[in-house]
């Protein structure tokens, strides 16, 4: 399946390396789960030959990914498949109960992945920034119902991985009181 890049003509990701550092970890989370390749093997291979602008090679119609923050889309990457099982699993128990997880599209569980693995960083941007820039990779990558699916599932995520950006007290501070 070809990976169908953010609307690059729009100008959607140009001057803006943290989006394309997301498109890329996308890419490269889809790819490791096909080829079956590691994280570490798609980072090298990204970080070789695909990320960066290289004159005469090509944009995102070409399958590059001309300007992205490359520590954020290896940390991305990184973290999604270190916790890829609970990843998965926060995932699967967000779907309908007739939905099951390998029925997902693959980019879109690619792309699950990455917003899920952000959401759980330490120290991460705003959840309203992660589902955001989501959103608008989804958008590069879908044209029906799927970001709005992305929206509903990584507003779920987040409100598991960091309930107090909602005003929720943490399960374990729930306890402790």
């Amino acid at each position: 399946m070809a990976i169908r890049p953010p609307d690059a003509k729009a100008g959607r990701t140009q001057g803006r390396p943290r989006t394309g550092a997301r498109v890329a970890a996308v890419q490269a989370l889809f790819q490791s789960e096909q080829a079956e390749e590691t994280g570490e093997t798609v980072i090298d291979q990204f970080t070789r030959h695909r990320l960066g602008a290289v004159p005469d090679a090509g944009g995102y119609e070409e399958g590059r990914v001309p300007d992205a923050h490359v520590p954020l889309f290896a940390s991305i990457v990184r973290a999604a498949v270190r916790d890829q099982d609970q990843i998965d699993a926060l995932i699967a128990a967000s779907l309908p109960p007739d939905w099951p997880f390998d029925r997902l599209d693959p980019v879109l569980r690619a792309l699950l992945r990455a917003g899920a693995a952000e959401l759980r960083m330490e120290n991460g941007p705003p959840i309203r920034v992660v589902i955001n820039e989501y959103l608008d990779v989804a958008h590069g990558f879908f044209t029906g119902d799927e970001p709005r699916m992305v929206n509903g599932m990584l507003d779920a995520l987040a409100r598991r991985a960091r309930p107090a950006e909602f005003g929720a007290t943490p399960p374990a501070e729930a306890s402790a009181s």
